[in-house]
């Protein structure tokens, strides 16, 4: 059976930003999870139709690649990543709900565990590199102020000699389960703040949490040919969890530096060429910048302004593949502005010379005008 088109799935327009696919996947995501629709598996096709159309509409690199080929741009290897993701994973990362089989719906339905419970929450950084470093793959170290393991009890949230008990409360589950009209809802244990059991003499450090706020460094492998809003994710970089319980994640998010020269437009490349006046006439060869260093191109004669070329192999490196994009070289006749007398005569006998075989453009032009003012 043939695919639906992502758009379709998601019910949005080619056109919309990624805030709006993202709006949409929530809304159909949530309405057709297996959890919400026990023992319906037409609801669970579609959920994972409706998730593995977001894991490409909502990168924009897969996004990119999609638009342009389809579906084939995911088969046989061509775009990378196409299908090979688990809809549950996909919709614990939106929802930022922590391991097990039904992430938020957990919650909803009065499942999951204490363990579970205490898991640190997930960051997000936005990090800023240049063009540059987006073009070459490079390291990075960030700082960021979060919650880490307390050294003094070693994350446990008791101190020396402290006596660990089961949670009278909740009984160990660290969740007290409360109806809200049609759901029931559970929530952390206001006694053990979700730990599933208390501890006689709490840590002085970390007031018994077994974590406590502290500046933090993380190394980042920036891949070559990352593109803007990419997203890279350091396993156990989040939160630290409460006493002992497991970390979030961190994800760090990519933003381009604007460039001098050069803009992007996913693997390729694209600038401006200002040459000189003669060069477009006669025709010659110029130097082009490269974020790999200058190399040449032909300019043919009679090259009009706004032409462009195009440098094979000169774009951004795709990711993971040895392929690049292009670099598409847009020329600028460049017109002297300041003419000394005899430059001005010189000009004045070659416009004498011209006959309108050298002006094609203009002649064009002028006839479109005769017809349009035409009776």
């Amino acid at each position: 059976m043939s695919k639906r088109c992502f758009y379709e799935v998601l019910q949005v327009t080619r056109t919309v930003e990624f805030e709006e696919i993202k709006r949409s996947y929530r809304k159909l995501a949530v309405k057709h999870h297996p959890d919400k629709n026990p023992g319906d598996s037409e609801a669970e096709a579609r959920f994972r139709e409706i998730a593995e159309a977001y894991d490409i509409l909502g990168d924009p690199e897969k996004r990119a690649a999609y638009d342009r080929y389809g579906h084939a741009a995911f088969q046989n290897g061509m775009g990378g990543g196409g299908g090979n993701h688990d809809p549950f994973d996909l919709f614990r990362e939106m929802f930022g709900a922590s391991g097990g089989g039904g992430g938020i719906f957990d919650h909803f339905f009065g499942g999951g565990n204490g363990a579970q419970d205490g898991r640190g929450s997930d960051l997000r950084y936005d990090l800023k590199i240049t063009l540059e470093e987006a073009f070459n793959g490079c390291e990075k170290e960030i700082e960021l102020r979060k919650l880490d393991g307390c050294s003094a009890c070693d994350g446990s949230g008791g101190a020396k000699g402290a006596k660990v008990s089961t949670c009278s409360m909740c009984r160990g589950r660290g969740q007290v389960v409360a109806s809200r009209g049609f759901f029931q809802v559970a929530q952390p244990c206001p006694q053990c703040h979700g730990a599933g059991r208390t501890i006689d003499k709490p840590c002085r450090t970390c007031g018994g949490e077994g974590r406590h706020e502290k500046s933090s460094r993380v190394k980042l492998n920036i891949p070559a040919g990352i593109d803007e809003g990419s997203r890279l994710r350091s396993s156990g970089g989040g939160e630290a969890g409460t006493r002992g319980a497991g970390s979030g994640d961190l994800y760090v998010v990519i933003h381009l530096k604007e460039h001098a020269i050069f803009t992007r437009d996913g693997s390729d490349l694209h600038c401006r060429m200002p040459i000189p006046f003669v060069t477009a006439a006669l025709g010659g060869e110029i130097e082009v910048p490269t974020l790999s260093g200058p190399v040449k191109m032909k300019i043919p004669a009679g090259t009009q302004g706004g032409s462009e070329f195009r440098v094979r192999g000169h774009g951004m490196p795709r990711l993971q593949s040895h392929a690049k994009g292009d670099l598409h070289v847009k020329i600028e006749v460049e017109v002297p502005t300041r003419l000394n007398g005899e430059q001005k005569q010189a000009l004045e006998n070659f416009a004498a010379l011209c006959g309108e075989e050298n002006t094609p453009i203009h002649r064009s032009f002028t006839e479109r005008l005769k017809s349009l003012f035409a009776d």
